[in-house]
C-alpha cells in the first residue's frame, strides 16, 4: 500500500505541470490579473493528506511502512537532499545565465521568488512550531512538515512558471528532482511521507500565490524601476543550509 501511494506522489508530482496550462499570468502582463482555481487542486490534496496523516491511525502505519521500505537494511545516509532542494529554482538563473531566456527579468522573477519563499518558510515554520512532530530517527519534534520538500517543490514550480513557454520539460525535470529531494528525506529517516507530501504542496501553492500576488507587490512596493541587479545563492555552513539574496535598485 505505501508503495502504491509513493508511485501516487510521483504522479501528481509531474501532474501538476501538464495540468496546469498557464493558469497564472506573467509580470508582464500584470494589468490583467488571472488565477485558475482548479490549479489548487493538487497542492490542496498533497497538503490536506498530510494533515489527515497527523491523526489518521492508517496513514500514520503507511508511514511507518514506507520508512522501513526505504530504509530495508542499508543504514548508510545519503546527504544530496541538502543540496538537491536549491537545484530547481537555481536551474532558472543558470538558464539565464547561459543566454536561455525565461518569462520575466532577473528583478521580476526575483520578487516572485522571494515571496514564494517567505511564503513557504512562514508556512513551514509555524506548522512545525504547532505540531510537534517527532521526527523517525527520534532526533527532533520539528517534522511536519518537511522544508527540504517545500523548498524543492517551490523551485519546481517556479522553473516550471518561467519557462512552460520555453519547454515544459524544465518543469518535467524540476519536480522529478523536488520528488527526489522527498523521498530521500524519506530514506535519510529525516520526514515521515505525510511530511514530504504536505512539503510538496506547500512548495507549490506558495510559487503559485507569489505569482498571482506579483503585480500587486510590485506595483505597491517595488515601483517601476528597471536599473536592478543582484544574485541569489544558497549557502551551507556544515551545520545549516539556507538561502541568500541581495538586489540593488
Amino acid at each position: 500500500m505505501n508503495k502504491i501511494i509513493i508511485v501516487l506522489f510521483l504522479f501528481l508530482s509531474v501532474l501538476e505541470v501538464n495540468g496546469q496550462n498557464a493558469s497564472i499570468d506573467s509580470a508582464k502582463n500584470s494589468e490583467n490579473i488571472q488565477f485558475k482555481y482548479k490549479s489548487l487542486i493538487i497542492p490542496s490534496l498533497l497538503i490536506g493528506y498530510g494533515v489527515v496523516g497527523l491523526t489518521s491511525p492508517t496513514l500514520k502505519d503507511i508511514n511507518t511502512s514506507a520508512k522501513n521500505d526505504f530504509r530495508g537494511y542499508d543504514d548508510k545516509k545519503l546527504n544530496i537532499d541538502d543540496f538537491s532542494q536549491y537545484s530547481p529554482f537555481l536551474s532558472v538563473y543558470a538558464l539565464n545565465a547561459v543566454g536561455i531566456q525565461g518569462k520575466n527579468n532577473f528583478k521580476d522573477r526575483t520578487i516572485v521568488l522571494g515571496t514564494a519563499y517567505i511564503i513557504m518558510g512562514g508556512s513551514v515554520s509555524i506548522l512545525k512550531k504547532t505540531t510537534k512532530v517527532t521526527r523517525p530517527d527520534g532526533s527532533s519534534s520539528t517534522s511536519f512538515p518537511s522544508g527540504h520538500t517545500a523548498t524543492a517543490f517551490m523551485g519546481a514550480e517556479f522553473l516550471y512558471q518561467e519557462y512552460k513557454d520555453v519547454s515544459v520539460w524544465y518543469g518535467i525535470t524540476g519536480y522529478m528532482v523536488a520528488a527526489g529531494t522527498g523521498l530521500f528525506r524519506i530514506y535519510n529517516e529525516k520526514h515521515w511521507l505525510t511530511d514530504v507530501v504536505t512539503g510538496a504542496g506547500i512548495g507549490i501553492l506558495s510559487t503559485k500565490i507569489a505569482y498571482w500576488i506579483h503585480p500587486l507587490i510590485k506595483k505597491a512596493i517595488f515601483k517601476e524601476k528597471d536599473n536592478t541587479n543582484g544574485i541569489v545563492m544558497p549557502f551551507y555552513n556544515g551545520r545549516a543550509c539556507g538561502l541568500g539574496f541581495s538586489m540593488t535598485f
